[in-house]
């Protein structure tokens, strides 16, 4: 009668601790099963149709555990004992064939995905993307809007439905690039000049962050990330270029020292070359660059 109520309160927790993990992802708003744009979407898509394709495993291994437990208990007498039992054929087929299967179909899942979702590749759209560069900085994100001719510091904004073709380069230890809601991470790295390729289906404010630890202001080096209307977009941009405070090298490099939780900041973008040379510090540093 023990075992029995031990075995029945294991099984009431562990059903107990499924409802209230199901209680919280329901309740509370977590980036990634909250997306709001294609890629996120196919991501998101990817990440549930992977998990319970592994639950085919999962659940009858977590019971059989149980079954297993209960049939071959201590005091059971009519449980059969096989010393010399050491092969069955089903058996094998079992558990090397469907991890097989599963496998196969997560490798193709995945291969898939990976080439349709490709940071680099454009994403389809009537209108025109937005091109906006990206510094990371110690710990802060530079954002630069070199055919606007603004930027900015630990804010971006863009039209809803318009793809939005990231630049990105690093004045910093490695970062990673990250809006949850709206796709992948990637890398920002000195020396190197990667992409990616977002687009958000709404309005909406966006928490974006760096998600590779970068040392001691890793933990306030965040941004907002806002999808507007074009008109508010366009409203937001002449602000922009009436603001005081201008951007080129000589105060490019007044924001390389490193500063944790730095507020916003705009600026009008009076030299559209920062970008380049940023990269071309690293690609030669004992080259002659305008404006070293």
């Amino acid at each position: 009668m023990k075992n029995k109520f031990k075995v029945t309160l294991l099984i009431l927790l562990t059903l107990a601790v499924g409802a209230l993990f199901g209680l919280y992802i329901y309740t509370h708003e977590i980036a990634i099963l909250e997306p709001k744009g294609f890629v996120a979407e196919e991501q998101r898509r990817l990440f549930i149709d992977s998990f319970l394709l592994m639950l085919i495993v999962v659940i009858p291994v977590f019971i059989l555990t149980f079954v297993f437990a209960w049939i071959y208990r201590e005091d059971n007498e009519k449980a059969t004992h096989s010393p010399d039992w050491s092969h069955s054929t089903i058996a094998e087929l079992v558990w090397w064939g469907v991890p097989l299967v599963i496998v196969t179909v997560l490798a193709l899942w995945t291969y898939r995905t990976s080439h349709e979702l490709n940071p680099f590749k454009p994403l389809e759209s009537h209108k025109k993307p937005l091109k906006v560069q990206v510094v990371a900085l110690r710990w802060k994100w530079l954002f630069i809007y070199p055919e606007q001719g603004i930027a900015t510091i630990n804010y971006v904004q863009f039209p809803e439905k318009t793809p939005v073709n990231f630049v990105l380069t690093g004045d910093s230890p490695m970062n990673s690039f990250w809006i949850p809601q709206l796709g992948g991470m990637i890398y920002a790295m000195p020396r190197m000049r990667t992409e990616i390729n977002l687009i958000a289906d709404e309005p909406g404010v966006f928490q974006g962050l760096s998600s590779h630890f970068s040392g001691t202001g890793f933990a306030g080096m965040t941004f907002k990330a806002r999808s507007s209307t074009d008109q508010e977009f366009d409203r937001w941009v002449s602000e922009v270029r009436g603001s005081s405070d201008r951007l080129d090298w000589q105060v490019y490099q007044q924001l390389v020292p490193p500063t944790s939780y730095d507020p916003v900041r705009y600026f009008r973008l009076t030299d559209r070359n920062i970008f380049e040379q940023v990269i071309d510090k690293y690609e030669a540093p004992n080259k002659q660059v305008r404006g070293y």
